[in-house]
Formats: structure tokens, C-alpha cells, sequence
């Protein structure tokens, strides 16, 4: 993917457009955001014109209202970020990653446990 790193705003505007999927308009994203962030319906339009810029959506009209849609599926974004932070904070090293979040107490026994089962399953299946 050649799409740069969104900024933290972008990307919550991009994560409302993920789920809501095909034809979400502003209006949908102010609701969403109702209550979690104080920004002005410009402040919004100028994010979505960004992220239309970037080429992560499309706008189509439907009489004055326009309507987004994802151009990047989210798995995608999510797999690309996931291997830039590896690689710049931990250099590609997974242990590093897990090590930092346990003594940083970001994660629990349960959550190594939980890592450990998934990791079992997905060495049985290769």
C-alpha cells in the first residue's frame, strides 16, 4: 500500500467509514462522533477532504449531499501500520513488542495466555 500514515483525527473519521461501509455521509460521521469528540461540522469536511486527497475514499454526489466510501479496506491499513510500528519502535522484533507491553503492564497473564493459544493454533495450521 502507498498510502501514507494517517493522523490520529483521520483515522478516527476513517475507522466510522470502515464500519458504516459504502455511502457514509457527514452527517453519519457527526452523529457517530456525538458526544466523543467537540468538532465542527467543518473541521469534519476538511478530515473527509484530506482523506479523499490521500486517496483513502471516494466522493460521489447524491443530490448536494456527498457520500464516502473507503478506497483501502481496513485489514489492509491495519496489516501495513501493524508492520511500520514493528519495524520503526521494536525492529521487526515481536518479542521486543510483547516484552514492552507486558512490562509496561499494558497487558496481562490472560493476554499472554490468550497469544500463546492463538499462536499454538496458527503453528498447527502451517
Amino acid at each position: 500500500m502507498s498510502k501514507q500514515r494517517l493522523p490520529d483525527a483521520e483515522l478516527e473519521i476513517m475507522k466510522i467509514i470502515w464500519r458504516n461501509g459504502e455511502g457514509t455521509t457527514s452527517a453519519y460521521i457527526m452523529e457517530k462522533l456525538e458526544g466523543k469528540k467537540e468538532w465542527a461540522v467543518t473541521t469534519v469536511l476538511n478530515f473527509l477532504a484530506r482523506l479523499a486527497d490521500r486517496g483513502f475514499v471516494t466522493v460521489s454526489k447524491n443530490g448536494k449531499t456527498n457520500i464516502y466510501s473507503p478506497i483501502i479496506e481496513e485489514e489492509e491499513y491495519l496489516k501495513t501500520e501493524s508492520k511500520s510500528f514493528l519495524e520503526r519502535l521494536h525492529g521487526n522484533s515481536v518479542k521486543s513488542l510483547v516484552a514492552s507491553l507486558y512490562g509496561g503492564n499494558a497487558i496481562s497473564n490472560d493476554d499472554l495466555e490468550e497469544l500463546k493459544r492463538y499462536i499454538d493454533e496458527k503453528a498447527v495450521l502451517k
